[in-house]
C-alpha cells in the first residue's frame, strides 16, 4: 500500500542516562510518547522544542542587537512593526495550535496518513492566509506605522523595514505552521533543525545588510527585515522538502495534496478560536505599546529592548509548553487522559523552575543586560526597569503558558480564548492605562499591569484545567 503505514507500538525503551537521552532528543527520537517513562517522554520532546524556540527568539534578539546601533528611532521602528506583526503571529499560532492538536491526535490513534491529510489542509489554509495578509500589508505599511502613532521621522526611517517585515509575513506564518505538523507528529528534532537553517542565514545576513559589509548594500534598518525574511523563506522551502521526503512518523504524498473539505472544516473551526485566542493576547500588546508611546521614543525603545530580552527567555518556555500540547494530543488519541494530565502538571513544574531562575537573574542583572543592546543613557534605565518589573511575574507565566497549551493540545481552544479575553482586554489594558496615566506611574504602570494580568490568567487556567472538561474534547 502506498504511503505511510500505521505505526506499531514499539517495545518500551530501556532506561538511559541523562546525557544519552539528551543526545537522542537532539538527533531525533523513535520513542512512543504514549507509553514508558513520562519524564523521559517530556525530556525527549521538550529539549528540541526548547532549542527550536531559542532559535526562533534569536531572530528578534539578533535584529534588535544590530538595529540598536542605529539609534532610538530605528529601535522604535522595530518595536512598532513587531507590534503589528503580533497579529500575524496570532494567526500563525492559532493555525498551528489546531494543526498540532489534530496531527497529534491522529498519531496517537496510530493513523499517520490521517495526520498527513490534516497537515496538507493546514498548509493550504496557511498559503491562502499568507496571500490575504501579505499583499495589503506590503501596500499600506507606512500608513499602519502612522496608525500606531509613529512620528514622520520614524515612518521615513522604517517604512522599508515595515514593508518587508509585514509584506513578507507569510514566511513567518508558514514556518510556524509546518513546524506545528512536525511537532504534532513527535518529530520535534526536525522542527529544531529547520530553525537552525533559518537562523544561520539570518545571523550572517543581518550585519551585512544593515551596515553594508563586503559586497552587500548598506540598507540600515531595512536590511534587518530583508535578512530575516530571507532566512525564514529558505527555512520554509526546506520544510516542504522534508514533509514530501517524509519521516518515520509522517509523510505527505502527492496524492494527498488536495482539498479535503471535512478535515479542512474541522481545522478551520478549531483554528478560528485559536486565532482569536492569540489575537486577543497580541492586540493587548499593541494597546500596551500605544500607551507606552505616549511617554516618548526613549520609553518606547526601552520597552522594545526589554520585551525582546524577555521573549528570548520565554520562547524556550513555549518549547516546554509545546511538548505538553503534543503529549496531551497523542495520549488523548491513545485513550490515556490521566497520563496526559500528569504530563501537564510535571511540565508546568519544570517550566516554573526554569523561568523562576531566569526571573531572579533578570532582577539582579537588569541594567548590565540592557547595556548589551543599547548604550543610550536615556534608554538603558528605562529598559532595565521594564525588565526588572516584568520578571516578577515569571512563575505565573510559567504555569499559565503550559496550561494554555494543554487546552490547545486537546483541541479545546475555546477555554483559553475566554480566559485571555477577561485577562487581557478586561483587566490588563484598562489597568495599564489607569496605572500609567491617571495614577502617574508612566510606563512603569504598564509593566505592573502585565504582571498582574499574566498571574491572574495563570490562576484561572489552573482551576479550569483541574476540572478536566478538556479530556472529553473531540477533534
Amino acid at each position: 500500500m502506498e504511503g505511510v503505514t500505521a505505526i506499531d507500538t514499539p517495545p518500551p525503551a530501556p532506561e538511559r542516562g541523562l546525557w544519552s537521552s539528551l543526545w537522542e532528543a537532539i538527533k531525533g527520537s523513535h520513542q512512543d510518547y504514549t507509553t514508558g517513562n513520562l519524564n523521559r517522554a517530556i525530556l525527549l520532546l521538550a529539549v528540541p522544542m526548547v532549542l527550536e524556540m531559542v532559535l526562533e527568539s534569536l531572530f528578534a534578539v539578533v535584529d534588535v542587537f544590530w538595529v540598536g546601533r542605529l539609534g532610538a528611532n530605528a529601535v522604535a521602528t522595530v518595536g512598532l512593526t513587531e507590534s503589528l506583526l503580533s497579529l500575524v503571529f496570532a494567526v500563525g499560532i492559532g493555525l498551528s495550535l489546531s494543526t498540532t492538536a489534530m496531527v497529534a491526535r491522529r498519531i496517537g490513534e496510530r493513523d499517520p496518513q490521517g495526520g498527513a491529510v490534516a497537515g496538507v489542509q493546514a498548509i493550504l489554509l496557511g498559503l491562502a492566509t499568507s496571500i490575504a495578509i501579505g499583499i495589503p500589508c506590503f501596500i499600506y505599511a507606512p500608513q499602519l506605522l502612522r496608525l500606531m502613532g509613529a512620528p514622520e521621522e520614524i515612518v521615513a526611517t522604517g517604512g522599508g523595514y515595515a514593508r518587508i517585515a509585514l509584506g513578507g509575513s507569510g514566511a513567518i506564518l508558514m514556518l510556524f505552521l509546518n513546524n506545528a505538523i512536525f511537532r504534532g507528529a513527535g518529530d520535534a528534532a526536525i522542527a529544531m533543525r529547520l530553525l537552525w537553517v533559518s537562523n544561520i542565514i539570518n545571523l550572517i545576513l543581518d550585519p551585512c545588510l544593515i551596515f553594508g559589509l563586503g559586497p552587500f548594500p548598506r540598507l540600515g534598518v531595512t536590511g534587518a527585515a530583508l535578512a530575516t525574511f530571507t532566512g525564514r523563506s529558505i527555512g520554509v522551502a526546506y520544510q516542504f522538502y522534508r514533509l514530501l521526503r517524509g519521516t518515520e512518523r509522517i509523510r505527505i504524498l502527492t496524492r494527498q495534496v488536495r482539498v479535503n473539505f471535512s478535515v479542512l472544516w474541522r481545522l478551520v473551526r478549531v483554528s478560528l478560536t485559536g486565532i482569536l485566542q492569540f489575537a486577543i493576547a497580541h492586540t493587548s500588546w499593541i494597546g500596551l505599546v500605544r500607551i507606552v508611546s505616549v511617554f516618548g521614543a526613549a520609553a518606547l525603545a526601552g520597552y522594545t529592548i526589554a520585551i525582546r530580552i524577555v521573549v528570548f527567555l520565554i520562547l524556550p518556555s513555549w518549547g516546554l509548553s509545546n511538548a505538553a500540547a503534543t503529549l496531551v494530543g497523542q495520549n488523548l488519541g491513545a485513550n490515556k487522559p490521566e497520563r496526559a494530565e500528569q504530563a501537564v502538571w510535571r511540565t508546568g513544574f519544570y517550566n516554573m523552575l526554569f523561568l523562576g531562575s531566569v526571573g531572579v537573574f533578570f532582577i539582579l542583572m537588569a541594567e548590565p543586560i540592557a547595556r548589551l543592546f543599547t548604550q543610550d543613557p536615556a534608554v538603558v534605565p528605562l529598559a532595565a526597569t521594564c525588565l526588572r518589573i516584568v520578571s516578577y511575574g515569571n512563575i505565573g507565566y510559567a504555569y499559565g503558558m503550559v496550561m494554555m497549551q494543554a487546552f490547545n493540545g486537546a483541541g479545546d481552544t475555546v477555554t483559553p480564548t475566554v480566559v485571555n479575553f477577561f485577562g487581557f482586554w478586561l483587566l490588563e489594558i484598562p489597568l495599564a492605562y489607569w496605572l500609567a496615566i491617571p495614577m502617574r506611574l508612566h510606563s512603569n504602570g504598564v509593566y505592573i499591569a502585565i504582571v498582574i494580568a499574566e498571574c491572574s490568567i495563570a490562576g484561572a487556567s489552573a482551576v479550569l484545567f483541574k476540572r478536566g472538561k478538556w479530556k472529553t474534547q473531540r477533534i
